[in-house]
């Protein structure tokens, strides 16, 4: 018998949000194929469990494939999990599912926590029709073109843009934005769910004047309506 795929969504910040269900699939799957060992490994913990763990991440996600789905044809029960969150959404998964599905082998997902949904329910920006567009572009030129062309596709239907960020860059991106929307309202979600969670609603410049002064710290989700 072929084992079954099980992408689980674990908590982005508080352990509280992770569901039973999700808890009764790491319990009973043989194997978890997790983003960083470590981190899954101190959840489990968390949550009085073992299991063997196998490492998947970006880098080495196409030497993984082949081994999970072998382990997968084997009869074994595989939970995928990444750091935080909805696997498979701005992060590696989406070529496991379509790896799996092409070779007979059932994929359920256990829903719960999501960074995209969370700041999007909060924001108080229209929710009918948004947007995710994961990480911009590293370099700056690819970053204003892709504002560019959200601006554009704005002016024909209305939407909720939505955007992740690291610490080390949400200067600049917050820069480029302004440079190509002007200085529009924007919703900035830092650290959701953590005790130290931040929702900021204001115009691009006052963003910018904070975020100066104070240095950037923790995972940020941008969202603008233009």
């Amino acid at each position: 018998m072929i084992g079954t795929l099980f992408l689980v969504a674990t908590p982005i910040g508080n352990l509280s949000d992770i569901s039973k269900r999700a808890i009764e699939t790491l319990e009973k799957v043989d194997l978890v194929a997790c983003e960083d060992t470590r981190r899954t490994g101190l959840l489990l913990q968390q949550l009085g469990l073992k299991k063997n763990l196998i490492s998947y991440y970006e880098e080495n996600e196409l030497k993984q494939i082949p081994n999970i789905v072998n382990e997968l044809k084997a009869g074994k029960n595989v939970a995928l999990v990444t750091d935080s969150g909805t696997p498979s959404v701005s992060d590696p998964g989406f070529r496991l599912v379509r790896k799996a599905v092409a070779n007979g082998i059932n994929v359920d997902s256990i829903p719960g926590p999501s960074a995209v949904l969370t700041a999007l329910t909060i924001s108080s920006l229209p929710t009918n029709q948004f947007f995710f567009f994961g990480f911009p572009p590293p370099k700056e030129g690819k970053r204003k073109e892709l504002f560019s062309k959200i601006k554009e596709m704005q002016k024909i239907s209305k939407f909720t843009a939505i955007f992740f960020e690291s610490p080390y860059k949400l200067i600049t991106n917050l820069t480029n934005l302004q440079e190509i929307f002007g200085d529009i309202d924007i919703v900035i979600c830092r650290e959701l769910t953590k005790v130290y969670q931040e929702v900021r609603r204001e115009k691009v410049s006052q963003s910018l004047e904070h975020f100066s002064k104070q240095k950037p710290k923790g995972e940020f989700t941008i969202l603008f309506y233009n």
